[in-house]
């Protein structure tokens, strides 16, 4: 029987372990996430509960006595749970009193889009020679189509999918109530958790997914997190001065939109200022494109200082593993795909070491 080569061997090793990661990711994934969050959020929370059970130990009768981790856990879970619902009632209700002044200013604002438009499509007849408000006619009618579409399909829409979205808040609402038990849990049984990992006969693979996941997992989502901010407070800031009053929320929603793929803070201010420069406010054009290069700097040198060589991929495969994760696994593919392709790429370099560099055997490169 003929022994099979070195490039054949390591060909199918490629394809099972990537194999392996795509059906990990696919099946596995979604089942386990949520613990490993909470492992993470406990690993977060474990310094300050330590220092605590330290500092509140006590002795009585020759015996030390302190508060449990889990029940420290406990308490700093429901305190972040606070500080965050004060930060999303303060800043929701900021939202909301923008939302509330939009909405009282959409007629005054959909009449002046009416007035600008009615402007340039006359125009446009002069310039090409049209009927006198033929080419209005055309934007009415498209408009009016526009709304007729959106009213007869919104309330089928709503009616269809209401049941799943309730369902959907069900489940997050479950996720979230487990998502805060297993933190504690994972926060009271840490120690032990290490320990099994330690002994376990798989500790190395456990050490080298766990490496590779908290690197390039902290380095993406510091990175992410960081331009998402920086991005919301510099719109926020550029429309304020800009005498924008809806700051915040178009401060915000763009924000939101950079971090989208393909979509970024150009979709929106590029147009924004052409239009703006088209009604001859030069001074809010030029403001919005100044926020717009800041945007853009202000990511590129983020990107580079915060992510730099971390991943350990070149652009060109970490563009390429990303794109590959959008297609297979959606938006969350964007993360999954460069660690899907270390992953692979780190399994078949130790199963190359251990076969080929133990002195267990040996191959001629050329087979």
């Amino acid at each position: 029987m003929v022994k099979p080569s070195r490039k054949l061997k390591k060909t199918l090793l490629i394809l099972g372990v990537t194999g392996a990661v795509y059906l990990c990711f696919r099946y596995l994934l979604p089942l386990v996430i949520p613990f490993l969050i909470a492992y993470v959020f406990a690993l977060s929370l474990r310094p300050s509960a330590l220092w605590i059970e330290k500092k509140t130990r006590f002795i009585v009768k020759g015996k030390v006595i302190s508060i449990p981790l889990a029940v420290i856990g406990g308490i700093e879970v429901i305190l972040f749970m606070i500080a965050f619902g004060v930060l999303l009632y303060v800043g929701g209700r900021k939202l909301f009193l923008e939302a509330r002044l939009l909405l009282q200013n959409l007629p005054a604002i959909l009449e002046g889009m009416d007035h600008w438009l009615m402007d340039n499509c006359s125009f446009a007849e002069r310039f090409l020679k049209l009927p006198d408000g033929y080419a209005v006619e055309i934007v009415r009618d498209i408009i009016a189509g526009g709304q007729t579409a959106i009213k007869s399909r919104i309330m089928p829409f709503l009616m269809l999918n209401s049941m799943t979205i309730m369902k959907w808040i069900v489940q997050a609402t479950v996720i979230i109530i487990i998502l805060l038990i297993a933190t504690v849990l994972s926060l009271q049984e840490m120690d032990d958790i290490r320990q099994r990992r330690d002994n376990s006969m798989f500790c190395f693979e456990y050490a080298m997914l766990g490496r590779r996941l908290a690197t390039v997992g902290s380095a993406w989502l510091k990175t992410q997190g960081a331009i998402m901010l920086f991005t919301m407070v510099v719109c926020s800031i550029g429309l304020f001065f800009l005498g924008n009053p809806y700051f915040i929320l178009f401060g915000i929603g763009i924000g939101l939109l950079d971090a989208l793929p393909i979509f970024g803070t150009g979709t929106v201010f590029i147009p924004w200022a052409l239009f703006s420069m088209i009604d001859k406010n030069w001074k809010y054009g030029i403001g919005l494109i100044v926020i717009y290069v800041i945007c853009y700097f202000l990511r590129e040198i983020l990107e580079a200082k915060i992510m730099g060589g971390k991943v350990g991929l070149t652009p060109l495969e970490t563009l390429a593993s990303m794109y590959v994760g959008l297609q297979l696994f959606g938006l969350l593919g964007f993360i999954l795909g460069p660690i899907g392709l270390l992953i692979v790429e780190d399994i078949v370099e130790v199963y190359e070491f251990w076969c080929y560099h133990d002195g267990k055997e040996t191959a001629d490169p050329e087979e």
